[in-house]
């Protein structure tokens, strides 16, 4: 399978993505929040540096989360195919990543943007609500994930609640921040010719379609 990076604004649909080729394909799903809240958990000595580091409130140097993400991807699971999700942020952590990836024998893969227009995207994300308790996702605006009874989940019965920063200020702050940062990381896997664009814009089962058909013109069994 290849190697996937997913590039996407909030609310693009990376996560229902990610989850969808994960279960579908058997790819690993690996973002470096996870990898980070993994190292803490499993008590090592560069776990402890981590868990010491967010103590503190601080940022987890690169370095540290490239000695981390590096241990993870030689895991045997990871020969399945990835998918890179949060990272790399900017041009210079792609450069280091593909210098990790040359140093254990894997292939780049592809970079995958999952394309969607801004005020689609504040309407996804003012009207997503979640469950408190099995974290099923659904959105008041869109008919076909509303959940049947207002603010409360059709799968378990749970109160459903609006995460804090889902309104439409924080989101274009969230926005102008995502395009300031992600433009570079973008004419970077542009200009190396394996960047692919997808529109985001209609449901998760037609951006699913798309990454599917990309990968099948690459090679990758994915029928």
């Amino acid at each position: 399978m290849k190697n996937i990076i997913l590039i996407a604004a909030p609310g693009a649909g990376k996560g229902t993505l990610a989850k969808s080729l994960k279960e579908k394909y058997g790819y690993v799903h690996i973002s470096t929040g996870d990898l980070l809240r993994d190292a803490v958990n499993k008590g090592d000595e560069l776990g402890l540096k981590v868990k010491d580091i967010l103590a503190q409130g601080l940022l987890v140097e690169d370095e540290i989360v490239y000695q981390i993400l590096k241990n993870r991807l030689q895991e045997a699971d990871c020969q399945n195919g990835i998918i890179l999700d949060g990272f790399p942020r900017n041009v210079n952590q792609a450069v280091k990543y593909e210098e990790i990836l040359s140093d254990i024998n894997i292939d780049l893969g592809v970079a995958i943007l999952l394309d969607i227009d801004e005020k689609l995207l504040i309407q996804r994300i003012t009207g997503r609500r979640i469950c408190s308790k099995c974290g099923e996702i659904y959105n008041i605006y869109n008919p076909t994930i509303t959940p049947k009874v207002e603010n409360v989940c059709d799968k378990c019965g749970s109160a459903l609640y609006q995460r804090s920063d889902d309104n439409e200020e924080a989101l274009k702050s969230r926005y102008a921040t995502y395009v300031e940062k992600t433009q570079p990381l973008i004419d970077y896997y542009q200009k190396k010719n394996n960047l692919y664009v997808v529109d985001s814009s209609k449901d998760a089962d037609y951006t699913l379609e798309q990454v599917e058909k990309i990968l099948r013109d690459l090679g990758d069994q994915v029928d």
